[in-house]
């Protein structure tokens, strides 16, 4: 099942990885629509979209879907793809190349697979429950830099609150730690914490199709993910720790 299930997810997001590199190339900002304050829709993340359901549409055409542009997608299954077909916008339409497509499948609302592809860095993070998690085919596992020499990122969900807590949080970790980052795709983050390149992500008001596949990620590849209470991260948990496990206590003293 996992066999079949990582080599559709792949091809899919291959597939929509190509569109987006080629959308990333000759993309010009000023195509950009506001979904909100804070955030911005491209025609490439209806492209990807597009792509990616269909896909999921002819190989699971049973399974519930949540997507990012598109919502919730009902067929009373017990698995759930989460999609965000394109993590990074604001970095993709600035010409950063820190953006990605984050797939993820639960099972009974437990993440069983996950996937975070970044076309640009040419890198396919993929993890399944228990089997541990990869980059391009090599096996990962988080850092064990202690508290003198970490680095931190972090993010935040819509609305004020979400980015108030956010910029406290940035500014207590800035002034006491080595460093502390927002790089524009939560995917990438928290497969950067899986990959031992950092030592945490923070996010208050996270969504599910943001981080649900760096949630595995991370834990397959030896790491801890809570949420601010320090009880672990569950889908619709929305608040999200994702560390090395050895820093978790500061950050949650912090929060």
């Amino acid at each position: 099942m996992f066999n079949k299930i990582q080599n559709i997810a792949v091809d899919i997001a291959k597939e929509a990885g190509k569109v987006l590199f080629r959308e990333y190339q000759i993309f010009d900002r000023a195509n950009v629509s506001l979904k909100s304050g804070h955030d911005i829709l491209t025609k490439a993340d209806l492209l990807s979209e597009e792509i990616i359901l269909k896909r999921i549409g002819q190989n699971f055409p049973n399974y519930d879907v949540v997507s990012e542009e598109r919502g919730e997608i009902k067929n009373s299954s017990k698995f759930c793809w989460y999609v965000d077909p394109l993590d990074g916008t604001t970095n993709f339409s600035m010409h950063n190349p820190l953006w990605s497509i984050s797939l993820a499948l639960a099972k009974d609302n437990e993440i069983i697979f996950g996937l975070v592809y970044a076309p640009v860095l040419d890198e396919l993070y993929l993890a399944n429950l228990g089997k541990g998690a990869s980059l391009n085919g090599r096996s990962i596992s988080i850092s064990s830099v202690n508290l003198k020499k970490v680095l931190h990122t972090y993010c935040h969900g819509n609305g004020l609150a979400n980015i108030k807590q956010a910029v406290k949080y940035y500014s207590h970790q800035k002034l006491n730690e080595l460093d502390c980052r927002q790089m524009g795709s939560a995917a990438i983050e928290l497969a950067y914490v899986a990959k031992g390149r950092v030592e945490s992500f923070v996010a208050p008001g996270a969504n599910d199709w943001d981080v649900a596949a760096g949630v595995l990620l991370v834990r397959e590849a030896g790491g801890k993910v809570t949420d601010f209470k320090g009880k672990p991260w569950r889908l619709g948990s929305g608040d999200i720790i994702a560390s090395n496990g050895k820093v978790h206590k500061q950050i949650l003293g912090v929060i």
